[in-house]
């Protein structure tokens, strides 16, 4: 029988898989943090529905001067905050997307080292499963050569005894 070859078995020489998102949201800094909440609050529907409500309340209390005209038609203080708030949310909102770009260009990156890691053990699975299918094909050889010898002497012991 020939001398059977198994691989030496693997060594994992990685540290452990760590979750990317949980170690990426804990080296964020305030800033960082807060233009993401700005983005999230600012990108919504509660945010729309709200700032609308607040401009249409503006719009009619300024028209019927149900208390007094302290913006009246063209409504240049509404227009003078709408340009305040948009100066200071876009590039907020900016900001954030620049941060989440960056996020997913370093998660890009994990995830082709992690990649890298499983192509290298799923190569030494293949190798061991060769191995192993060497090792049954040797062992199967060795059977049928076993129970070929058995069967010629075993026709032999027949052929002795009937002679």
């Amino acid at each position: 029988m020939k001398k059977l070859h198994f691989p030496k078995p693997y060594q994992h020489t990685h540290p452990p898989v760590r979750d990317f998102n949980e170690l990426y949201e804990q080296q964020l800094t305030f800033g960082e943090r807060a233009a993401d909440k700005v983005a999230a609050i600012a990108g919504s529907w509660t945010f729309i529905i709200a700032q609308s409500v607040v401009l249409s309340f503006w719009v009619i209390l300024n028209v019927t001067a149900w208390i007094q005209h302290w913006d009246p038609y063209p409504f240049i203080l509404m227009n003078l905050v709408l340009s305040l708030q948009a100066a200071y949310t876009a590039p907020v909102i900016m900001m954030s997307q620049n941060r989440q770009a960056d996020r997913d260009r370093m998660e890009a990156h994990n995830d082709y080292l992690i990649n890298k890691k499983a192509e290298e053990e799923v190569r030494v699975i293949l190798n061991e499963l060769d191995a192993q299918n060497d090792a049954l094909l040797a062992i199967h050889e060795t059977i049928v050569n076993l129970a070929e010898e058995v069967r010629g002497n075993s026709e032999r012991l027949d052929a002795s005894m009937t002679s």
